[in-house]
């Protein structure tokens, strides 16, 4: 009976160890990582560039009850989403204005991923 206890000590030792040892180097085996806000956003140095072009483009600004916020989702209707010219960078987002400030979205889920300065 004790050769038995102490053959499962070993064994949950044994199984653990790659566990504990996965847990701290943060991989995962077996399943693809979650990746939250992964698009690519604007450049700090380019950002006052692209609120200038906003402002050039004369883009409406849409009203909502709520605080614009990142990870706010805007409205179904309503809001209309433009594209990021190539030369602030490559993005997925797109961009509108929501009470006076020029946000990106992510435009599947309709979901503030930036507020812009």
């Amino acid at each position: 009976m004790r050769n038995r206890i102490l053959a499962l000590a070993a064994l949950a030792v044994a199984i653990g160890s790659p566990l504990a040892a996965q847990a701290q180097s943060g991989v995962t085996v077996g399943r693809a990582p979650v990746v939250v806000d992964s698009g690519p956003t604007i450049a700090v140095e380019q950002r006052p560039a692209f609120r200038d072009y906003v402002v050039e483009q004369r883009v409406p600004a849409f009203r909502i009850p709520d605080r614009v916020v990142v990870g706010a989702t805007l409205p179904e209707s309503g809001v209309t989403y433009y594209d990021v010219p190539q030369r602030f960078g490559a993005t997925t987002y797109r961009y509108t204005v929501v009470n006076g400030e020029t946000v990106l979205v992510e435009p599947r889920s309709r979901r503030i991923v930036e507020v812009m300065d």
